[in-house]
């Protein structure tokens, strides 16, 4: 299947490593010419050298997401080199899940307020886009109570509603709006990781709950947010997909 993507301008957030590192890799393979940012300045440096093996413009900057002018300029910054921005992905969390206040102004400031600043400056960009689309990265942890903390599944739910009222303001427009909603998902590097090695009965106990007998992969996860936001998926707005391997019990109607 043709995914539309060749020649698109595509801008993730958290795109050095895990889910947006496969999202950012994909894209390229697909064609789309891919700006990253990540806290990480080596990591920038080492993606956008594979990046730019798939024939594609590859562009990145050591970004903190919380800090808003940083972010804003990189968006900004982002668009003029690749002359317009077709799709964001929103993939930076905290992965603050403690009970403390400190975890809920975290999540607030990364997981809600990034996605909020990330989506209002590439708007006018977007604006002139036939193909716009933003994607935002949930989690199920936003669907039901689990073990992580308050304020990491609170500001997940959230991300749902804000990108729900965004399609809904923006459908006109033609400006389509989605999450993905990841199970629990293993890499190297990644926190499922070091739960593995420094506690490893809550991995047990977290690896026990899915029912496929493992834990999802950055890029099953990442197919799905490409696809999403891509131009085949022109009439999906406004949809929270999960990806979770049957791993949470609720419906989703």
């Amino acid at each position: 299947m043709d995914l539309g993507l060749k020649g698109r301008n595509v801008l993730i957030t958290g795109g050095t490593k895990g889910i947006g590192r496969q999202c950012a890799e994909i894209f390229a393979e697909e064609g789309a010419n891919v700006a990253i940012c990540a806290r990480d300045n080596a990591g920038v440096t080492e993606t956008l050298a594979v990046l730019k093996t798939k024939g594609v413009t590859a562009i990145g900057r050591g970004v903190d997401v919380a800090n808003g002018h940083a972010l804003q300029s990189w968006v900004k910054d982002s668009a003029a080199a690749l002359n317009g921005i077709d799709i964001v992905v929103g993939n930076v969390s905290a992965l603050a899940v403690s009970e403390d206040e400190v975890a809920w102004d975290a999540s607030f400031e990364v997981d809600m307020m990034h996605s909020v600043r990330l989506v209002n400056s590439a708007m006018p960009f977007l604006q002139r886009s036939n193909a716009a689309a933003i994607t935002l990265i949930s989690s199920v942890s936003g669907r039901e109570v689990d073990f992580t903390g308050p304020a990491y599944g609170a500001f997940k739910a959230a991300l749902v509603h804000y990108a729900q009222g965004l399609a809904m303001k923006l459908a006109g427009s033609g400006i389509r709006a989605n999450t993905v909603s990841p199970g629990n998902t293993y890499f190297p590097g990644g926190v499922w990781e070091n739960i593995e090695r420094n506690n490893p009965d809550l991995f047990s106990e977290a690896l026990a709950a899915n029912p496929t007998g493992r834990m999802g992969r950055p890029e099953e996860i990442a197919r799905g947010v490409v696809f999403l936001s891509s131009p085949a998926s022109s009439f999906t707005t406004g949809t929270n997909l999960v990806i979770d391997g049957a791993l949470t019990k609720g419906v989703q109607l």
